[in-house]
């Protein structure tokens, strides 16, 4: 959300908004210097950096928003969500990475932003280094954590979340399976669904929703800013002065921001970024190596992965794509089918066909077409026991259920039925009923080195 939010004001100058609105916008947004009196900063790469941060700001919301949100507690002053953002030097492609909240990192030394009291350098948490040193603090640690020079500082909270979500109409959200957290108070059925301002908080604030905990919560964030993405360069908000007014009005007033990123640099940007698209934007997370590094003093840390983080700062700092380059489709070839979100990813599914009709190479079609939407089949199709069979038949161990609703997803109309102690392997048994495999796909598909995901591929099919 925080990215979309500053990405929102980079494409402005695409609808040829002029300096007029552009600097009644920067007057809405609060000023912070994150850079005063930085030495030693990492050298500049290609393209722009810019930090963007989430707190945790309950303290602006109402009694009546606590309570319906499950936001009860004192607000933490710190950090909520990490993201380093870079935009391409083309203006082309923003790549996303989600720093955890819990990472183990080491601050240099400053001085307490409350007490006044000198420290040394200390290890702590990510997030709290805003509580003890703010913006400035901030942007020195996460620096000295990935090697990246930050150009610009964004930050946001609660209220201005909501408030922009309700003022784009809400956003679409599409999940493979229920999503409940008592935490925070989301109940969501498997399917579609338009959350608005209040519901998208509780969306992308839950951490109980999978063992995946905060690591899952930031892939929700991540599709989160896909779909905001999507909803807003879909709808002309951004191109429309009158929409993008009603927008930035809701939002700007919790919106801090370091001096340099002014009018000037919104117009630039904005301008160059106006085929801006969900396709646009790639998103990850820092690898980790220990989820559970645990610190004296400190708890439970998250410890990244010393070598691979490595690699993907050095991307950033190249101007580098994180994802792998697409194939370009055949020209001609026939148009795919939208692929249904299923829970499990294919290519974690081994299948073995088998024929139930007399028709000759029913079976071999249905492996083919299984293969072709990522199922790891074992490409050797049999003839079955039955012959008659009308109805296409899943069967599977009980122990892997969800890989069963998965394969059954590709198969619509087909029948499940569990069997103890037949093993990972899914059976298929072709009915007459088939007649082709529709395509699926997991709701994050990470790819690649660095498991990133494109825009276009987590927002609703």
């Amino acid at each position: 959300m925080r990215v979309a939010t500053g990405l929102s004001v980079l494409v402005l100058g695409a609808g040829g908004i002029g300096h007029a609105v552009m600097s009644n916008l920067e007057g809405g947004i609060g000023r912070v210097d994150p850079f005063k009196d930085m030495k030693n900063r990492p050298q500049s790469g290609h393209g722009t950096n810019l930090l963007l941060v989430g707190t945790d700001g309950r303290d602006t919301i109402t009694k009546e928003e606590k309570r319906k949100y499950r936001l009860g507690g004192a607000p933490c002053h710190c950090t909520d969500t990490i993201m380093l953002v870079h935009l391409s030097a083309d203006k082309r492609r923003a790549s996303v990475v989600s720093l955890p909240r819990d990472s183990y990192a080491e601050i240099p030394a400053h001085t307490d932003r409350t007490t006044g009291e000198k420290h040394s350098a200390h290890p702590v948490k990510l997030n709290a280094a805003y509580a003890e040193g703010g913006p400035a603090l901030t942007v020195r640690t996460v620096e000295h954590m990935t090697g990246v020079k930050v150009d610009h500082y964004l930050e946001v909270d609660f209220t201005s979340f909501m408030k922009t979500v309700d003022a784009v109409g809400g956003v679409e959200i599409c999940t493979a399976r229920p999503m409940k957290d008592s935490y925070t108070g989301l109940d969501l059925p498997a399917g579609t669904h338009r959350l608005d301002g209040g519901q998208a908080l509780q969306y992308v604030r839950s951490r109980h929703v999978d063992v995946a905990s905060d690591l899952g919560r930031m892939q929700r964030q991540q599709k989160f800013v896909a779909a905001l993405i999507k909803q807003a360069t879909g709808n002309g908000v951004l191109l429309n002065p009158v929409k993008f007014q009603q927008v930035s009005a809701s939002v700007l007033g919790s919106v801090r921001a370091d001096e340099g990123f002014g009018t000037e640099q919104m117009l630039e940007l904005g301008k160059a970024m106006k085929d801006f698209s969900p396709a646009s934007s790639e998103f990850t997370s820092v690898p980790v190596g220990n989820p559970s590094f645990p610190v004296k003093g400190i708890g439970s840390t998250v410890r990244w992965d010393a070598e691979k983080s490595k690699k993907l700062f050095q991307a950033l700092r190249e101007d580098r794509p994180l994802a792998p380059a697409k194939p370009k489709p055949t020209t001609g070839a026939p148009q795919q089918a939208t692929a249904a979100l299923v829970e499990v990813a294919p290519e974690e599914i081994r299948v073995q066909v088998y024929n139930g009709t007399p028709k000759d190479g029913l079976a071999k079609d249905m492996d083919a077409g299984l293969r072709a939407t990522g199922f790891a089949t074992t490409d050797a199709p049999l003839n079955g026991e039955l012959r008659d069979l009308e109805r296409t038949l899943v069967t599977y161990d009980p122990r892997w259920d969800r890989s069963a609703k998965s394969l059954a997803a590709a198969l619509p109309g087909s029948e499940l039925k569990a069997v103890k102690g037949q093993g990972a392997t899914m059976e298929v048994t072709a009915g007459s009923d088939f007649t082709k495999v529709r395509p699926v796909r997991a709701e994050t598909p990470q790819v690649g080195e660095f498991s990133t995901v494109t825009g276009d591929e987590v927002a609703c099919p």
